[in-house]
Parts: C-alpha cells; structure tokens; sequence
C-alpha cells in the first residue's frame, strides 16, 4: 500500500512542477504592475516621467525566460531587486514617441508629449525601474531610474470598470500559458456591441487562417473588450472629419494619411485591465483603409474594407512578433529610421554588414546567392515610367508597361520561392534586405508569410504560451 502511494506521488509531480515556478514565485505575486509614462521631447532631448503605478489583475505574461530572450524595440524596461541590484525581469518595446523621433518636426526641434503604459510582474519586494533607450549603434543606455515600494500607498489598486463589457470569444487554457490576445472597441456606438462581437469573431477567423498562427490555434486565448463611443468610426483630419470616440483613434498620424494610431495610451491599458492579456488589437468600426502597429504595445486596424484582413494580418506583425516593414517607400514620415552600417533589431530585415553570418543563414535556399539579384533596377525602372505615364494620363504606355512588369515577374517566377537577401527594406531602396521576394510584410499574391517571418511569429507564440517545438 505504502509503495503504491509513494507511486502515485511520484506521477503527480511533473504535475506540480508545471503548475508552480519557482524562480518566478521568489520574486513576483503572480499580479500585474502598469507603469503610467510619459515621454517628452524632440530627435534630440527625451524626458521620461512615471506618472502612475497601477494593479491590474494576473499577470498573463511568461514566467520564465523573465529576462526579455529577443533584443527587439528601441527600448527596454528592467526590474532590479531593489536590495541587491539582481535583475528580476526585463522586456523590449517601441513607442509612438520612438517614430515620433524621427520625423521632420523632431528634427526641427519640436516638442511633443506621448503616453506609454508598460506592464510587468508584480513584485513582491521593492525594484529599481530602469527605462533604456537605444542609441544610434543600438546599445541601450539608460534615461530613466526609478524605485518602486509595492506597498506604497500611492500605488493605484481601482478595480476595471465593471460596465466594460467582455465577450471571451476563445479560451484555450490558463492566462500563463497561453498567448492573451485581446481586441478592443473602437468607434463602436452602445447600439454595435453585437457587431463589435461579430468583428471579434471575424478578426480572429482571419489570424488563424494564416500560417503559422493556424497551426498554434490552440496556444492562443482570445477575448474582446467594449466600452461604447458617442460616435462610430474615427478622425480623418485631412477630410475634415472628426468624432468622438473612446480612444481618439486618428488618420494622418505624422503626417501621413494612411496611418492610424491612438495617443491615449493609458486609457486604452486601463480598459484593457478588465482580463488577463499579452497583446492588444483595437478594432475601428470603419469602412476605410488603414491601421498601424507598434511593437509589444498594440495593433490597431479598421474592420470593414476589403483589404482590412490584410492591414490587420501585417499590422499584428509588428506589433506581435516585432516584425519590419519590408518595403521601400518614399511615402513615410521616417528620416533614417534605421542608421546606415548598423544591424536592425528585428528577425526580418539586414544590412547585410556580415553576409557569411546572416541572421536567417540557416533558412537560405541552398546555391541562391547573397546579395540575391531579382531585377530590382529593372523593375524600378519600368515602375517609374509606369507613374509617369499615369500622371500624364496615357492609359495605353500605363497598359503597355504593366505588361512589361508582368513579362518581368514571370521570367524571374522561379524566385518566389527562394530565400535570400532581396534588397530593399525597412523603408530604404539601398542597403537593406528582406529574406523574400513576396512577404505579408511588404506584398504577397500568395496571401503568405516569407519562412523567416513564420519562424519569428512562432518563436513569439511559443514564448508567451510556454510550449517546445
């Protein structure tokens, strides 16, 4: 008898080990601290201000690696033991203020103010906040410090707001090991609550159908938040439009038109509070085109066009697995979003300062060289005469040369399926690369992730969800 109970022990403790973490249990309660920040400042000055300490409910996130694994974002928040200077926890993350950096007005010398809430653990004694910021080589150096007492009275420890309404729209498992994923409403009047519960539904029909998300359905728990605006849709300055939502979504942000992002950050983290999350999606009830996405903040995309699928897909990109924009374009607001001679951070594009050791060798196609030649300044340049012949209103040249650029993707058809290094990337014709020719993150007629992007959104699911390949 008494072996038989030694045996049934025994087979329960992996049970166990699982359910508790030890490392994780020293150090933090198992709830949730939001920092309330704001950045100040221009391309040259930064400020970083903590405004308020909130308790949100359990802590969703990873349990152990606590020291952030990826080295992606412009910055990064640590959690030193306040004690002994041991570091506790530490992430990566973007800000709009990050973009914002960037821009012409920065670099004009123009202030702004921007919120930021970052979320971590729960400690269970008194931490160092450290908040760095990446510098032009993208060594983090640190611009703010900070000590924070858990038990302090000023802490804030309001519970959410009970009238936000929750609709659990996917429950796979624990918060703990899972990747929490949740959308919530924008531009959604009290009378489109089903709908918002519709588009949670469609939203979420649209990740999964799209590998590798499909095959890691079952690592995901999805739900949707609602709290109702007085108004549908959101701002589009350049048309004169204006509306009253609950976020303040707005077009045109930097200046570009297409762009949609939202200032008001720590409201959006407040209504977020209501259930245990990884990852945010605000969903804008709207017809139009556009979105945006920030990486470990949030990803925001309207519903209803008919290219909103694929905003939403490339979007969550970003803002998820920290995915770069794979396209060169003119038409951005960046000035040298990424310096010359320095390897970006994220999984997907290089500047090829090493091509021996490049971040995805191991993916290459075997004999395909690096660089890897795809007609780039053919293309360009059929492009170009293409643009001009549309502006000078010659349907036939714009005819004739749209045939001349299929003629071209179809001589070099046997690329599609290659990965390489295909330059032009990361907003710049010149000097960086992307894996693939097609991609979710720059175009695809495939509707499909390149395999470098596959491999970093799964390396990210399999993080937040605790699970091997």
């Amino acid at each position: 008898m008494r072996a038989r109970l030694i045996a049934i022990l025994l087979a329960l403790l992996p049970c166990a080990a699982a359910a508790h973490t030890p490392g994780f249990d020293a150090d933090f309660t198992g709830e949730t601290m939001r920092l309330g920040l704001y950045q100040v400042g221009d391309a040259r000055d930064e400020l970083v201000t903590l405004h308020e300490v909130h308790r949100d409910g359990q802590w969703a996130g990873p349990r152990s690696p606590l020291l952030d694994p990826f080295g992606y974002g412009r910055y990064a928040v640590t959690l030193l033991d306040a004690a002994t200077r041991r570091p506790l926890y530490s992430r990566g993350f973007d800000t709009m203020f990050g973009e914002y950096r960037t821009t012409g007005p920065a670099l004009e010398g123009k202030k702004r103010v921007f919120e930021r809430a970052v979320r971590v653990p729960w400690p269970r004694r008194p931490v160092i906040v450290e908040i760095a910021r990446r510098d032009a080589k993208n060594v983090l150096q640190t611009i703010f410090t900070t000590t924070i007492d858990p038990s302090d009275y000023h802490v804030i420890r309001e519970a959410p707001d009970p009238r936000d309404w929750v609709y659990e729209a996917m429950r796979n498992g624990e918060p703990g090991d899972k990747v929490d994923l949740v959308f919530v409403a924008e531009g959604y009047t009290a009378e489109d609550r089903d709908k918002f519960k519709a588009d949670v539904d469609r939203v979420t029909g649209w990740l999964f159908s799209y590998e590798p998300y499909r095959h890691l359905k079952t690592s995901f728990n999805v739900s949707g938040v609602f709290r109702p605006s007085a108004e549908r849709a959101m701002d589009e300055p350049r048309q004169n439009v204006y509306r009253k939502t609950t976020l303040g979504a707005s077009f045109n942000t930097f200046d570009t038109d297409r762009y949609m992002l939202v200032e008001n950050n720590h409201r959006l983290r407040e209504i977020a509070a209501r259930v245990p999350y990884d990852t945010l999606v605000i969903l804008v009830n709207s017809t139009r085109y556009g979105g945006g996405g920030i990486y470990g903040d949030y990803c925001i995309t309207t519903v209803d066009h008919a290219r909103s699928k694929e905003v939403f897909i490339h979007e969550f990109g970003h803002s998820f697995a920290g995915l770069a924009d794979e396209y060169y374009s003119s038409d951005v607001a960046y000035n040298d979003f990424y310096p010359k001679g320095v390897e970006p951070l994220e999984p997907n594009i290089t500047a090829l300062l090493d091509p021996a050791n490049l971040k995805w060798k191991d993916l290459v196609t075997p004999g395909v060289p690096i660089p890897t030649p795809y007609g780039k300044e053919e293309r360009e340049a059929l492009q170009a005469e293409r643009r001009k012949a549309q502006q000078a209103g010659d349907e036939a040249a714009v005819k004739a040369l749209a045939s001349r650029l299929a003629e071209l993707d179809e001589r070099l058809a046997s690329l599609r399926d290659v990965v390489g290094a295909f330059e032009g990337a990361g907003y710049a014709s010149k000097g960086l690369y992307r894996p693939a020719w097609y991609c979710l993150m720059i175009s695809s007629p495939r509707d499909e992730f390149c395999p470098v992007c596959r491999r970093a959104i799964e390396r990210m699911v399999r993080h937040y969800a605790n699970t091997s390949p």
